[in-house]
């Protein structure tokens, strides 16, 4: 007798249909075979499947059983064809209706005891069932997370033998409500950083307008507490983005009993990191750090300490705001528009410079410590700041009078100017992070909002003639300067937004001149 149940094959956040369809023929040597370009897991889906029958008292049926993941040339990958192999193995044999198994797809790994264990990517599997018209059958752990793709119909058994029951009309099972939607988690206050008064009031911009920033400083600074507090300066999630961010999250298996937050991320891998890691790969194409920040902030602590593979690697994603794994077979997409927030020692010594406690060895010490990090690396950065020691008169002041609060305040009303000039642009300023923020403008939207008056341009090309400025850096420095004159609250762009975006965006000197972090004054040009 023939079955079939739909389920699904990842490829990235993407869910493809997967029809897994069973057959039962007559054979001297009863034997299990699934087929379809199935990888090692899905492979050893008939050993489960077996266990899990006899955990709930049955038996596979004295016949060759073949099992057919279509289409064949898609590559299937991971444990959740557990669930819809069993049950169009179920349907087939007759312990369940054979009709039961239409209008649903299922995903879900089965234990020998024949219950059903949680599996990674339900979020968008269950957005891909509602897309079919289908209703999700998935893992009871999974249900409240399914339940957020929408209105569709879901099923949450905690077991095998429940879900025949609920099939059979002995048991019902009741669609799981969503899980929590958590809110304004507490995040450390800004309050708390004594002194390093122009790095807050670069992290600040940095918030406003989405942009990269570098910390440059000696240890104990403050540089990781500031990247910390970033977090509180930014606006929750919007719906779509929510969405998006949860839908990587739920594929990384990090979702945990259906809740979700719209708390923007921060990840901050270890510098020893590899480009796997932090782009995503594996034997499975996993979702790598860089996606998981997708649309938040991705801390690298002690910047030239990764290694210049890793590094280049976040390239292609700075500028695209996707990462492509390539493979063989595939090329897995997964979205990747975060905040880079860096830090960095001057130099490997860790104090570098003139003064007390100097590196003995500067400036060739702070020379080979920057060279570890590419010069395309660095234009992709928008802001560089210096971060002095902090002396023990700072740390004796009292607290700011000006905490994460007041800060956040306006930066929301910096990024409303700019969601307002999208409305006033034609365009939907909840369309994504990418296109609300002054970091990702371009093209048409660029020269009409943040083209500067006069004299800010012609402080802008004398910049640009001292070779200050790459292509990229005079396009970067625009937006930076527009983001500026939101926190201003200037509708236009004037010289002294231009001039001190310039200082945050230090010239591409020669070789040991300047330090990461140390600009020139804008006078120089």
């Amino acid at each position: 007798m023939h079955a079939s149940v739909v389920t699904v094959a990842f490829e990235g956040v993407d869910a493809r249909r997967v029809d897994v369809q069973v057959q039962q023929l007559s054979a001297d040597q009863p034997s299990f075979t699934i087929v379809g370009l199935a990888d090692k897991a899905v492979a050893e889906s008939r050993e489960r499947v077996r266990g899990a029958f006899a955990g709930i008292g049955l038996a596979l049926p004295s016949m060759r059983i073949i099992a057919n993941l279509a289409p064949a040339d898609l590559p299937k990958e991971g444990s959740h064809f557990d669930l819809p192999v069993a049950l169009a193995l179920l349907a087939s044999m007759g312990v369940i209706p054979p009709d039961a198994l239409s209008g649903w797809a299922a995903v879900g790994e089965l234990g020998l005891d024949g219950r059903i264990a949680p599996v990674g990517g339900t979020l968008p599997a269950a957005v891909a069932a509602d897309a079919m018209g289908l209703g999700l059958i998935c893992p009871e752990a999974n249900g409240p997370e399914a339940a957020w793709a929408g209105d569709a119909p879901v099923l949450a058994p905690r077991s095998l033998i429940g879900l025949v029951n609920h099939f059979k009309g002995a048991t019902v099972l009741r669609r799981p409500e969503p899980g929590a939607l958590r809110s304004g988690d507490r995040v450390p206050d800004l309050r708390e950083v004594k002194g390093q008064e122009s790095a807050k009031r670069a992290l600040e911009i940095a918030a406003a307008g989405g942009h990269n920033l570098l910390f440059v400083g000696p240890p104990g600074s403050g540089k990781s507490m500031m990247a910390a507090r970033l977090p509180g300066l930014l606006p929750p999630l919007t719906s779509r983005e929510l969405l998006e961010t949860s839908m990587v999250w739920s594929v990384a298996g990090l979702i945990e009993r259906g809740a979700l937050t719209r708390d923007r991320p921060f990840r901050s891998p270890h510098h020893s990191a590899s480009m796997a890691a932090l782009t995503g790969g594996g034997l499975r194409a996993r979702p790598g750090e860089a996606s998981l920040a997708h649309n938040g902030v991705l801390f690298l602590d002690e910047l030239p300490e990764y290694s210049a593979q890793a590094l280049d690697s976040l390239r292609q994603p700075l500028e695209t705001g996707e990462i492509v794994v390539a493979r063989a077979n595939a090329h897995v997409r997964y979205p990747a528009r975060f905040q880079l927030v860096a830090a960095m020692n001057p130099c490997r010594c860790g104090v570098g410079g003139p003064g007390k406690g100097a590196c003995g060895k500067a400036p060739r010490c702070q020379r080979d410590y920057r060279n570890r990090i590419s010069g395309p690396m660095f234009d992709r950065i928008d802001l560089t700041v210096e971060t002095p020691p902090v002396t023990a008169s700072d740390m004796a002041l009292p607290p700011p009078a000006e905490g994460t609060a007041e800060a956040a305040a306006r930066v929301a009303t910096a990024r409303a100017m700019q969601a307002e000039r999208l409305r006033g642009a034609g365009l939907d300023p909840e369309a994504g992070w990418d296109q609300t923020v002054n970091a990702r403008a371009s093209g048409e939207a660029l020269e009409r909002f943040a083209t500067p008056d006069e004299p800010g341009r012609a402080l802008l090309m004398r910049a640009g003639e001292a070779g200050g400025l790459t292509a990229r850096g005079w396009t970067r420095t625009l937006r930076l300067a527009r983001t500026i004159a939101d926190l201003d609250g200037s509708d236009g762009v004037l010289r002294r937004h231009v001039a001190e975006a310039l200082i945050y965006r230090p010239p591409l000197a020669a070789e040991g001149e300047t330090t990461p972090g140390r600009a020139a004054s804008v006078p120089a040009w």
